[in-house]
């Protein structure tokens, strides 16, 4: 019996049709995304506006993600109670609203401290303790500089690179999206010297060896990995061991750094605190839970700032129930 042949047409066309299918699903340029680059062309053209049309904007946008938005008012709602159970429930979904509003403003923040050139970048700053962070550059063994995720995280990174030229290596989350992925790489790489990728801890161990300034913020559920159950509001929150791990191992400075927006668009607080003395302690819970109650306090100061729309409390110890389940 003739073995049956084989043309090349039967090789080469499962090959192709499996590169075409990893080019519609990996690629930014594949049709399946056009409809993204049109959102962002959109979005770009708002951030060619003065600031404070666009936090006007901003608002707007945040008032349509509360009304539309159940599952995320869900979230941010269950947060807010389980953190400040002293308030009453009427100034608890006051909070909710207002978080929602404030991190509409925060999405067009985002987007201007990614893409507002800096010759229109006039916004005003109120800068304390940088003599910390000026202090660690000079002794040569790299800066943890540690944040929250406030919305107006990204207006503080964009204070960071002007500041800090060439020295500022952002810790990012990489998205499954690969339009969003392109455009939050090369945004952050635009103004910041590098973007490392959250679990790459070699490659930020690389940065702080090279004495830059590593800008990171753990305070979001990254699983049961490399994480402990940490007070967060008096709640075992799993926190991740990453800051006491880079620590440990670089002898790098950490250093608080939070930024905070100021009331009827009079700019920008920029907040450095000391370095943290006796870092790494060599216990990661101790560690974590004094890292969280630095965050913690940093909420209290401006509740409606932060990011309540992620599920902070979602792994829970075990035997526990999610408190997200409705």
């Amino acid at each position: 019996m003739e073995n049956p042949t084989i043309n090349d047409s039967q090789l080469i066309y499962p090959v192709q049709r499996q590169m075409l299918a990893q080019f519609l699903r990996h690629s930014p340029l594949s049709p399946l995304y056009w409809h993204w680059w049109l959102i962002i062309a959109i979005l770009w053209l708002v951030t060619r506006l003065p600031l404070s049309w666009q936090l006007l904007i901003g608002r707007q946008i945040g008032y349509c993600l509360y009304l539309l938005a159940s599952r995320r008012r869900h979230i941010a709602t269950v947060n807010i109670n389980l953190c400040f159970p002293e308030l009453s429930e009427t100034d608890r979904k006051k909070l909710v609203k207002e978080s929602f509003l404030v991190l509409g403003e925060g999405l067009l923040e985002l987007l201007s401290a990614w893409w507002m050139p800096t010759a229109r970048f006039n916004i005003k700053w109120q800068v304390t303790g940088e003599e910390y962070l000026l202090d660690a550059i000079q002794k040569g063994k790299g800066i943890i500089l540690l944040s929250a995720h406030f919305t107006a995280l990204e207006i503080g990174g964009r204070y960071l690179t002007m500041r800090f030229p060439k020295q500022i290596h952002a810790i990012y989350r990489r998205h499954q999206n690969p339009v969003l992925e392109y455009v939050t790489r090369h945004s952050r790489e635009k103004h910041a010297e590098k973007a490392i990728h959250r679990d790459a801890v070699r490659e930020m161990l690389r940065s702080l060896k090279a004495n830059k300034i590593l800008w990171l913020a753990t305070d979001q559920n990254f699983g049961h990995k490399n994480s402990v159950f940490a007070d967060f509001f008096g709640i075992p929150t799993a926190t991740n061991t990453v800051v006491s791990r880079l620590a440990g191992f670089s002898n790098s400075a950490i250093i608080p750094f939070f930024t905070q927006r100021l009331p009827n668009q009079q700019g920008y607080k920029i907040i450095y605190l000391p370095p943290l003395d006796n870092f790494p302690s060599g216990d990661y819970l101790t560690d974590t839970n004094r890292l969280n109650k630095l965050i913690e306090n940093q909420i209290r100061e401006a509740p409606a700032q932060y990011l309540w729309t992620h599920r902070r409390f979602k792994d829970r110890p075990a035997g526990e129930k999610s408190f997200y389940e409705t």
